[in-house]
C-alpha cells in the first residue's frame, strides 16, 4: 500500500486547518452583516439557545426570518431569558441583516419584548 509522506500530511492539515477557519470567521463576527441599521418585528415560532448564539425564528408577514441573538452569557447579562424569547410572544429586533438579501438573516443588537430593550451589544457603536 502506498503511503503519503509527511510533507503531504503537513500540508494536508494546514489547509483543513486553514478552511475551517476561514469558515468559522466568516460566520461568526459581524462580516456577513450590512453596516445598515435594520428593523424588523414579528412572532416568534421557534427558539434555539446556546453556543455559540442563540437563534429565534419569527413570522414576519408569513415569512420565517433567522435573529441571531447573543451568546448565553450575553443574554443572561442583559436579563434576556428562553421564557422571554417563547413561542407566541412578539419580537422587535434591532440590528443588522445578512449582505446577502436573499438570506433572511439578523444579527440583533437589540431587542425589544413587551415593550421592554434588552441591549446585546452596549459598547457598539451604531
Amino acid at each position: 500500500m502506498h503511503q503519503l509522506q509527511p510533507t503531504w500530511l503537513i500540508g494536508l492539515a494546514f489547509i483543513v486547518t486553514l478552511m475551517a477557519t476561514t469558515v468559522a470567521h466568516a460566520h461568526h463576527g459581524w462580516a456577513w452583516a450590512t453596516d445598515e441599521e435594520f428593523e424588523i418585528a414579528g412572532t416568534i415560532t421557534d427558539v434555539r439557545l446556546g453556543n455559540p448564539h442563540g437563534e429565534v425564528t419569527i413570522d414576519v408577514d408569513g415569512e420565517a426570518w433567522v435573529v441571531e441573538v447573543g451568546q448565553p452569557w450575553r443574554n443572561d447579562r442583559v436579563g434576556l431569558t428562553k421564557d422571554m424569547l417563547s413561542p407566541g410572544r412578539e419580537i422587535t429586533v434591532h440590528g443588522h441583516r445578512s449582505a446577502d438579501e436573499g438570506e433572511r438573516l439578523v444579527k440583533a443588537e437589540r431587542v425589544v419584548i413587551d415593550g421592554k430593550d434588552y441591549n446585546l451589544y452596549p459598547d457598539r457603536d451604531s
